[in-house]
C-alpha cells in the first residue's frame, strides 16, 4: 500500500497537472462541483458526494455536434475533432464511479457509441475517494454500492488523518502513481472501511412489480407533491436526455445538444401538438420508472446509484427510497 502525506497531496496534483487537467472537488457561490485545479483551490474533501455530479465532464451542458453550410444546391457537413485534453478526475465517491459505468452502458453499448463521450472517458483517469462519513441522504449500499471501494476506476484512495492511502487498480493507475513516487512512501497500514450509511431501502422485486404497475392508481397520488422543477434530473449523476437543436447564421450554422429533463413538459411534445406525458403524473412515473423498470430491463442494472442528491435536494422532499419501499407495498391483483 503506498501513502501520501497530507500536505504533499498539492504536489502530487502539480505533477500530474504537468501532462492533464487535474480536477478536485471545489466549492464556489456554496455549489461543489469538479473544477480544474490550479495550485490556487485548498485540497479538502467534505463528507459525501458534491452537489452538481462528474457527469458533465464526459457529457457536457451543452456541445456542439457538427456544423455544415449550404451553397445553392448542395450541402456540406465539417466533422469536429474529438476531444484531446487528457484529464485526471480525483475524489469521485464510489457512486459517482458507478454512475460512470452506467453512462457508459448508454453511450458505449447497445450498437452505438457515442465517439465524443467515448473519447473523453478515454482521456481520463480516475481517482476514487473512499468515503470516512455518510450523509442523511446517501443509501448507496442498498444498491451495492461499496462506499470503501469504487468500481471501474483506476486509483483508490483512502483518506486517513495524516494523508492519503492509495492503491492502483488498472495499469493506467499504476503509471500515474509511479509518476509521483518520490512523493509516497510504502506503509503497511489497512485501508479503513467505508462508512456505511444509516439510510437504507430494499429494491429486491421493485422492477418486476413496476411491469405490472403502469396504469395503477398509485401514481395518481404520488405526482400531487412534484412541482416539475427538474432538480433531481439536472443533479443525478445518470440522468442524460438532451435535445439536439439548430443555431443557423446565413447559409452556415451548427447542431449541438444540450441537457434536457423528462420532467419538462415540452421534452415529449411533438410537432403537431401532441404529448403523450402531458401532466406532471406521467413525468413523475416515467422518471421512476426509467430508473427502477426500463434501465435494469435494457442494461441488467438499477438506474439509482443511492447518491442522496434528488432526496436532498428536492424543495419539496420527494424521497425516491420511501417511493420504493411504497411501490413494495403496493397490493396488486392476482
Amino acid at each position: 500500500m503506498l501513502k501520501v502525506k497530507r500536505d504533499k497531496l498539492p504536489q502530487v496534483l502539480s505533477v500530474w497537472s504537468e501532462e492533464a487537467v487535474v480536477y478536485t472537488p471545489q466549492e464556489e457561490d456554496g455549489v461543489s462541483t469538479f473544477r480544474p485545479w490550479t495550485g490556487q483551490a485548498e485540497v479538502t474533501f467534505k463528507p459525501g458526494s458534491t452537489v452538481l455530479p462528474p457527469k458533465e465532464l464526459f457529457f457536457p451542458r451543452t456541445e456542439e455536434m457538427y456544423r455544415y453550410r449550404v451553397e445553392g444546391q448542395a450541402a456540406f457537413l465539417e466533422e469536429l475533432s474529438l476531444p484531446q485534453q487528457k484529464c485526471v478526475l480525483v475524489g469521485v465517491r464510489s457512486c459517482d464511479a458507478r454512475s460512470l459505468l452506467l453512462l457508459d452502458d448508454v453511450f458505449l453499448t447497445k450498437g452505438y457509441v457515442d465517439e465524443f463521450y467515448r473519447r473523453r472517458r478515454e482521456n481520463t483517469l480516475v481517482v476514487a475517494l473512499a468515503c470516512r462519513e455518510a450523509l442523511d441522504t446517501c443509501f448507496c449500499t442498498s444498491l451495492g454500492v461499496d462506499p470503501a471501494r469504487a468500481e471501474g476506476v483506476d486509483i483508490q484512495a483512502w483518506e486517513k488523518d495524516d494523508g492519503y492511502l492509495l492503491q492502483a487498480t488498472s495499469e493506467r493507475g499504476k503509471a500515474l502513481l509511479d509518476k509521483v513516487g518520490t512523493l509516497l512512501t510504502e506503509v503497511s497500514e489497512e485501508p479503513p472501511a467505508g462508512a456505511r450509511p444509516s439510510l437504507e431501502v430494499d429494491p429486491e422485486g421493485v422492477t418486476e412489480k413496476l411491469q405490472r404497475m403502469f396504469e395503477h392508481p398509485f401514481w395518481d397520488d404520488l405526482w400531487h407533491k412534484c412541482v416539475g422543477c427538474a432538480a433531481c434530473t439536472f443533479l443525478c449523476p445518470t440522468c442524460h436526455c438532451f435535445d439536439i437543436q439548430s443555431e443557423n447564421r446565413g447559409n452556415e450554422g451548427f447542431k449541438f445538444r444540450c441537457w434536457d429533463s423528462c420532467m419538462f413538459a415540452e421534452y415529449t411534445r411533438m410537432a403537431g401538438g401532441h404529448n403523450p406525458r402531458p401532466t406532471r403524473k406521467e413525468r413523475v412515473r416515467n422518471r421512476i420508472l426509467h430508473k427502477l423498470r426500463y434501465f435494469p430491463e435494457r442494461y441488467g442494472k438499477l438506474g439509482c446509484v443511492g447518491c442522496g442528491r434528488c432526496l436532498e435536494r428536492c424543495p419539496v422532499h420527494m424521497d425516491i427510497t420511501k417511493i420504493i419501499q411504497a411501490i413494495k407495498e403496493v397490493a396488486l391483483d392476482g
